[in-house]
């Protein structure tokens, strides 16, 4: 019987729903013995887009959202489990990431919603979760975590490599060949362009980013775009809706300015900040390996690789695991860190004073 099952547990700042990866730990690699992606509804999506601003009634708000949000898991973790033919007993735990909804690490707190306790409850197994609050008290961002699952996973002694994973933000993990594993949030991924067509075209998404590659970028308000502080700040950095949201958008838009030049400029804005970062902190990479729900947008895809030529750019199904369970993955593996008291932040990703072992513990 195996004792290195895990299930991880992801929903981002794409706020589209949970994904969750049953992981087998006990080979070489990691194998992915099942997979679910349970979509949020409209009512809870809206709540927790709401959330990430200052709002009347917000404590309860949030703790409702907290057990809603973990109902939501539980279903997944069943999922997963059935698709499987297991019981709940065979998992060594879970690992929720929980949703983020406040992120201000500069003022010493990060929240993420979830309600780890109820989740234990309902699926009568070990649940790890609060990965972020011991680095942020360490002094430290508190993201992103993945980029130590990244080194466990796509690192290669005979090739630097980059890992860029397109969630809601884009965040940049260098891998080089040895040395130090360094990575940061390089920008807006697709939680701009989400927004937009949410707006213009009533889907969640613009689907391939055909919208968006039906006209040309603006390049005035890409400059404009361009030029917020934050991507000219160094590593270790780290963002999300707190920052990049409608309101940072409007407050930067001419007038008149066509809503399908706007989307075309969000699409080259991640595509220009995530190239423009590689360049200034991965010297010498060699591949670029690309993760996360922005792997479908293909004209998104499409225009990194014209920024990028020749150098190679991956998705990380051609490296073993698709692109949109990565970060599930990665909280799984991060569930396992923490159970072997390993610890699993890096300094130089974070700025934390030292490595911490990261997580807290819900028993079954």
């Amino acid at each position: 019987m195996s004792s290195e099952l895990y299930v991880g547990l992801m929903s981002g700042t794409s706020l589209d729903g949970v994904d969750a990866a049953l992981v087998d730990f006990a080979g070489a690699a990691p194998h992915i013995l099942a997979s679910t992606h349970r979509p949020f509804d409209a009512v809870l999506r809206a709540e927790l887009l709401a959330l990430n601003a200052a709002a009347s009634g917000e404590l309860e708000r949030a703790a409702l959202c907290a057990n809603g949000l973990s109902r939501i898991y539980a279903a997944a973790v069943a999922d997963v489990l059935a698709q499987a033919s297991l019981p709940s007993s065979r998992l060594r735990a879970v690992g929720c990431h929980g949703q983020t909804v406040r992120h201000r690490p500069e003022a010493g707190y990060t929240i993420q919603l979830g309600n780890a306790a109820l989740l234990a409850e309902l699926c009568g197994a070990r649940v790890v979760a609060d990965f972020r609050g011991r680095d942020v008290a360490a002094g430290g961002q508190g993201a992103p975590l993945v980029p130590a699952f990244h080194a466990a996973v796509f690192r290669a002694g005979s090739e630097k490599r980059a890992v860029l994973n397109l969630g809601g933000i884009a965040n940049l993990t260098w891998l080089p060949s040895s040395g130090e594993v360094t990575g940061f949030d390089c920008g807006p991924g697709n939680c701009l362009m989400d927004r937009w067509a949410e707006l213009h075209l009533g889907t969640p998404v613009d689907r391939d980013g055909a919208w968006g590659s039906g006209a040309r970028a603006d390049a005035q308000l890409l400059d404009r775009l361009l030029q917020d502080p934050y991507f000219a700040l160094p590593p270790p950095k780290s963002t999300g809706r707190d920052l990049f949201n409608e309101t940072w958008l409007r407050a930067r838009l001419p007038g008149g300015c066509q809503p399908q030049v706007v989307q075309a400029t969000l699409l080259e804005l991640t595509a220009r900040s995530s190239a423009d970062a590689l360049g200034r902190h991965c010297p010498g990479a060699r591949r670029l390996i690309v993760c996360g729900g922005g792997v479908r947008n293909r004209a998104l895809m499409a225009r990194l690789r014209e920024l990028l030529a020749p150098m190679p750019v991956d998705s990380s199904a051609q490296h073993g695991i698709d692109p949109s369970l990565v970060e599930a993955a990665a909280f799984a593996w991060l569930a396992r860190q923490t159970l072997a008291e390993a610890p699993a932040s890096l300094p130089a990703v974070t700025g934390a004073r030292g490595a911490r072992v990261l997580g807290a513990v819900y028993p079954p």
